[in-house]
């Protein structure tokens, strides 16, 4: 992972009247937003706010209906998921998507897909380029799973891993993509109190590499302890935006979403 000397106050990732429509539905409307590089960004708000939409929109599993999203100055919107993923964008999902019958490793190895040359894992002819793509695929695949904490687990199939470590190796899967910006959909949920603890060790700890993080999250603890910034969303709106204790006291987001006193 290398590091980042970005200005931290530029704006990695720009949403301009980004609008989402499924026939009578709108789950995102008109909204605008900058997330500034190194941060950690939070997304809050009830179910069917927009916070999974907004991160599908961003990803590229789904197209807009109007509006822009702008990374590092260049529009992506409409880019194929693959596209978006080579420009620096990776992402976790809610429920965990692994690859279950292969091993710990092999499944970061498949997140070093997109910087590689070659498929390593097709069959056939091994060249000796390919042998040795191969080998630094392995070795910076091991690299993240130490980042992360699962060295030991390297050979265990992925699906043998309890929840909260399943959730663990598809935060180094995507960073293993060489990410600027990740986006980790609600991380926390099913964990309990020792396993949040140390995701929200790990979040810093991906900050301080240079990658930025947006994340969507319900456990407002987690959420108000490690994020530089919040993002409220309300029916697709912003509903409010700042930091923590900016949002904490901000009246709207205490009678919509904490009850008043």
């Amino acid at each position: 992972m290398k590091e980042d000397s970005r200005d931290s106050q530029a704006a990695l990732l720009e949403l301009h009247e980004l609008e989402m429509r499924f026939g009578g539905i709108t789950a995102l409307r008109g909204l605008t937003y900058e997330v500034p590089a190194n941060i950690i960004q939070a997304v809050i708000g009830p179910n069917g706010a927009g916070k999974t939409t907004l991160f599908h929109c961003i990803s590229g599993l789904l197209r807009p209906t109007s509006g822009r999203i702008v990374f590092e100055g260049r529009e992506i919107d409409g880019m194929l998921p693959n596209r978006i993923t080579r420009r620096g964008i990776s992402r976790t999902f809610q429920h965990v998507a692994l690859f279950r019958s292969m091993t710990v490793l092999e499944n970061v190895m498949l997140g070093r897909h997109p910087r590689t040359h070659r498929g390593f894992l097709s069959t056939g002819l091994r060249l000796p380029g390919m042998r040795s793509e191969e080998r630094r695929i392995r070795k910076d695949a091991e690299e993240y799973l130490e980042f992360v904490g699962l060295s030991d687990a390297r050979g265990l199939p992925a699906g043998s891993l309890p929840l909260g470590k399943q959730k663990i190796l598809e935060i180094a899967r995507a960073l293993a993509t060489e990410p600027s910006l990740v986006l980790l959909d609600e991380p926390a949920g099913g964990l309990n109190m020792k396993e949040t603890e140390e995701l929200g060790e790990l979040i810093r700890r991906i900050r301080t590499r240079g990658v930025t993080v947006l994340l969507v999250e319900h456990d407002m603890n987690l959420v108000m302890e490690i994020s530089d910034r919040i993002l409220v969303l309300h029916y697709g709106q912003r509903l409010a935006s700042g930091t923590p204790d900016e949002v904490k006291d901000h009246p709207a987001v205490i009678e919509a979403y904490l009850g008043g006193e």
